[in-house]
This record gives C-alpha cells, structure tokens and sequence, in this order.
C-alpha cells in the first residue's frame, strides 16, 4: 500500500496538506495511467469521455450540453470533437432551426470502439478498497466539492 510520505520523499505540516497533496498525487496517477490505457485506441481520456455521454444520452446532444457533462472542464471540448469526427466516431448535426446550434451523434464506429475498450478495460483503480471504502471515498470527495 503507497504512502505519499514515502512515494514523494516529503514531511507536511498537517493531515489537511497531506490530504490535499495526496488528492492532486493521485489525480495525476489516474491520469497518467489512462493516458496510456487509451493511447493505443488513438483517443484520449477526454475523447472516451465524450464518446461516453453521448452513448449514454442515446440522442444527439448540443455542444454546451456535452460540455457541461464533461469530467473535465475542457475548454478545448470543440477541439476534441473535431479530432473524433476526423476519425469518424462521431458526426456533427446541424440545428434546422438555429444555424448557430451544433448536435453531436456518436456513429457506428464510435459505439463499436467503445464496445472494444471496454471489452480491454480491466484494471481496476480502486480494487484495494471495499464497495464500502469506496462510497465513504466517494462521500468525502462530495464533501470536498
């Protein structure tokens, strides 16, 4: 079991600095670990992010929509976007009624690549802590926010 002591070679002044430094630690941990997850599906956590809402909204949604259900506040969202229509995961619907509405769809090919990550993600971040640790984990980060 890791110890942000140990892992960063450091002292703090109190358990509410160590638990900070130990959220943003373990942030950039998980990060680092999907980064390379998705590199070789050619998408980015950010993208399987998206490509995630709009399976589970099960309709075209507009861009703000996809935007406010990001993980990640990405002010680059259209940037992401626009690689994944590149790529052909996802195709852009424009708005009938006000030219300046963009809906975003997930095609075909995005459903299907879903469907083969999933398939591959097996490991399992939090498998050192209970359902219960879990949800108290959960708790707190609520709390935190």
């Amino acid at each position: 079991m890791g110890d942000i002591s140990k892992d960063i070679n450091s002292k703090f002044a109190n358990e509410k600095v160590k638990a900070l430094i130990n959220i943003i630690y373990t942030a950039n941990w998980i990060n680092s670990i999907q980064n390379e997850f998705f590199k070789p599906f050619g998408i980015s956590p950010q993208q399987y992010n998206i490509l995630r809402i709009l399976r589970g909204a099960g309709e075209p949604l507009k861009v703000q929509v996809i935007k406010e259900r990001m993980l990640e506040r990405a002010p680059n969202a259209t940037r992401l976007m626009d690689k994944l229509c590149a790529k052909q995961l996802i195709n852009r619907l424009d708005c009938p009624d006000d030219r300046r509405v963009v809906h975003i769809d997930i095609t075909k090919e995005g459903l299907k690549l879903l469907g083969v990550i999933e398939k591959d993600f097996k490991e399992d971040l939090l498998e050192n802590l209970t359902f219960e640790e879990a949800k108290t984990l959960s708790d707190l980060l609520d709390k935190i926010r």
